[in-house]
């Protein structure tokens, strides 16, 4: 390579062309050294596995192939094997190099499926090609992911090492919403003879979204949170305010018990002396409120103030109109009150509104449903104590990972999911979103050795760890 880069080949090459090549050759020579790292490990005869309390001795059985898929491309050699009456081939190099169970390298899968968690599966194969000039089948890609998320659950749920510090935030708050992923339909014969009336071609399954973080106090007054619901502050400078601290967010397609028994779980861990408030905020969804309420029951709920006002403008637009000069007035007025505790004063004008015989039906539906809507989570909307002890009264964190979690991956074009499949990479997803995908590989890898092999795998020596850390 050092007489390619100074001879008269590249001379008159553009840096595009050198740089392509080299990076060919360097595929070429890490698939050479590794396949001499191999054959270097597998040329002397391991010594035998230890004998089993009343088990056969083990007796060599030659050498056994193997293939190995690497970034750098597939290889394979042999290792020695080992043989006892009514037992498996052992191989001791396996171990010892810590092999996976199939072909794939621990650093291609991670490879695969770090890119899985972003892109169609498609799109993955078509850039692990274009890079590494290898063709991976959909299948492996999907495969892949599969068993890339069984440790996810193992990986949040091990004890805090260390302890955790103390919460930048003295408010610990709790989120959780519905978004619905797109699956694949049963078999044509499965389904039944005839669609209901209403029923949607394309069958969906909820993903209950939650959000878990500490964050600081943030106190505001009503006038602040309408101007900035209304848009009145737009020119003026962003204020300072607190951020979310390390923020989880998680999806599960099993059900909102399932999901909100998990978050109880794992705001339980997060309790510290320092924490002061615990709050949980969701949209008016009474069978999400109230399991929220049975799993977080020392929680305060708070319905979200964004959910509160659009019925709010859904009622002014059917009174008023949507190009009604006065609308606005009538928002900034209504939400006020809200906002300040007077959500009682707010429905009892609306009922008032009810009352003219001037309404049309289809006027009176949006007023309500309004009503209605704030009859039912008046407990929930209590902004006036919210704001002032500085409480989030917004659902931004766990809507935005509606969105950026599963939106944004599981309803690209085209896409329909079985159950398992989504969950995986929804899994996969949440690590790699929250910040995880390192320490979650490790973790991974760990176990997938105490699986394989029954024990715990070496650790880097001091300079392998080295160069993992510049490497990363």
């Amino acid at each position: 390579m050092l007489a390619y880069v100074t001879g008269p080949e590249t001379s008159r090459s553009t840096a595009y062309e050198v740089e392509r090549t080299l990076f060919r050759r360097l595929l070429g020579l890490g698939l050479a050294l590794l396949r001499l790292f191999f054959l270097t490990r597998a040329a002397d005869r391991p010594p035998a596995p230890p004998r089993g309390a009343d088990g056969p001795p083990w007796a060599a059985h030659g050498r056994r192939p193997t293939t190995y898929a690497s970034v750098f491309g597939k290889l394979a050699f042999e290792r020695h094997a080992f043989y006892a009456p009514g037992q498996p081939l052992v191989c001791p190099l396996d171990a010892s190099l810590s092999l996976p169970d199939r072909c794939y390298s621990d650093l291609l899968r991670d490879w695969m499926g770090y890119g899985s968690t972003d892109a169609a599966y498609r799109e993955t194969q078509a850039l692990l090609e274009r890079v590494l000039g290898q063709t991976l089948s959909v299948q492996a890609l999907e495969t892949s992911a599969a068993a890339a998320a069984v440790d996810v659950a193992a990986f949040y749920d091990r004890p805090a090492d260390p302890p955790p510090p103390t919460p930048l935030g003295t408010l610990l708050v709790a989120q959780a919403d519905g978004k619905g992923v797109p699956i694949v339909l049963p078999p044509r014969a499965a389904r039944p003879a005839r669609r209901g009336k209403g029923h949607p071609p394309d069958a969906k399954r909820e993903a209950i979204v939650t959000a878990l973080y500490t964050i600081a106090p943030y106190p505001r007054t009503p006038q602040e949170v309408v101007a900035a619901l209304l848009r009145e502050d737009a020119d003026r400078p962003p204020a300072a305010r607190p951020h979310p601290v390390g923020k989880e967010v998680r999806a599960s397609l099993d059900g909102k018990d399932a999901a909100l028994r998990r978050l109880a779980q794992r705001a339980a861990r997060r309790e510290h002396a320092a924490l002061q408030h615990r709050v949980a905020l969701t949209d008016g969804a009474e069978a999400l409120q109230q399991r929220m309420l049975a799993h977080l029951p020392g929680y305060s709920l708070v319905l979200d103030i964004i959910h509160a006002s659009e019925y709010l403008w859904g009622a002014a637009n059917a009174l008023l109109g949507e190009r009604d000069p006065d609308r606005t007035a009538w928002m900034r007025r209504h939400l006020e009150q809200v906002l300040s505790g007077q959500t009682a004063a707010v429905i009892a004008a609306l009922e008032a509104q009810l009352a003219a015989p001037a309404l049309t039906p289809s006027q009176r539906e949006p007023v309500r449903k309004a009503v209605g809507y704030y009859q039912r989570n008046l407990p929930y909307m209590r902004y006036d104590e919210y704001l002032a002890r500085g409480w989030p009264i917004g659902t931004g964190v766990v809507e935005g990972a509606c969105g950026h979690l599963v939106k944004d991956r599981m309803e690209q074009a085209g896409m329909r999911w079985t159950k398992p499949g989504a969950q995986a990479v929804l899994d996969l997803r949440a690590v790699r979103l929250t910040g995880d995908w390192d320490a979650y590989w490790a973790f991974h890898r760990q176990q997938c050795h105490r699986r394989l092999y029954g024990t715990q795998p070496s650790q880097p020596t001091g300079p392998e760890m080295q160069s993992l850390e510049l490497a990363a």
